[in-house]
């Protein structure tokens, strides 16, 4: 039997049938694999299953699509896989890199004078895509949490990195441009106020164009260039 998801049952019970064997809880059923596929069939949809927004069946229906495909396909899509080992985060942004500084970084056309502080990678590739921004980015890493004990999560992020390379280097304006979301309002502010040892800093938001709860990486690029375009900053004696 291959359980999927580990997470704590304190009831649960198994029927089998044929050659299924199904894990209910609550009368629901949690996850199965068929025990009439074959075990490399079984791992790529546990590995499948393991990935955001894929359910169980999502799973299968991939595994099976591979599959079907040509054998120089499914190795061509192998060897993508494999090449992810190979990358690495930029030493100075921390976005995705197959080099020591990635492609932004290294271009030495962009406005090195302002940085846009992001959550992760497809949010800066999302403003990218707009046209409108030309400075560098600064990948956070996720948004700041608050755990039951009241500690955050903020050593698993790159905040400090920023406050470094902010002391390092000829920087002018931060535009945090974190989701508008409870959580990353709460990460905007608690950077803001983690800037005030920078006084000549201006310090900008991205403007309410983009719905409150939602995605950057989402967004469409005219509602992105108008939230960068009508950012508002911060009172820098606040």
């Amino acid at each position: 039997m291959h359980i999927i998801y580990s997470t704590p049952i304190t009831s649960f019970y198994k029927r089998k049938y044929d050659k299924i064997d199904i894990i209910l809880y609550d009368r629901k059923v949690i996850f199965y694999i068929s025990l009439m596929h074959p075990k490399p069939f079984q791992d790529l949809i546990k590995h499948f299953s393991s990935l955001p927004s894929i359910g169980p069946k999502m799973a299968e229906r991939l595994t099976l699509y591979l599959f079907k495909q040509s054998p120089e396909d499914i190795k061509s899509f192998a060897t993508s896989l494999e090449a992810l080992t190979k990358l690495s985060f930029c030493k100075r942004c921390f976005n995705v890199s197959d080099q020591e500084y990635c492609s932004l970084c290294r271009d030495t056309q962009r406005d090195q004078t302002i940085v846009c502080v992001v959550e992760d990678a497809l949010d800066a590739i999302a403003i990218e895509r707009s046209g409108f921004f030309h400075g560098t980015y600064h990948i956070l890493g996720g948004n700041l949490e608050i755990g039951k004990n009241g500690e955050t999560n903020e050593l698993h992020l790159t905040i400090e990195k920023l406050l470094h390379r902010i002391k390092e280097e000829k920087t002018q304006e931060i535009l945090l441009a974190t989701n508008p979301t409870t959580e990353g309002d709460f990460t905007a502010l608690y950077i803001k106020r983690k800037l005030h040892i920078f006084p000549s800093l201006r310090i900008s938001r991205i403007a309410k164009g983009l719905a409150t709860g939602g995605d950057i990486e989402y967004a469409d690029e005219q509602t992105l260039i108008g939230a960068l375009k009508n950012r508002r900053y911060y009172d820098a004696s606040v």
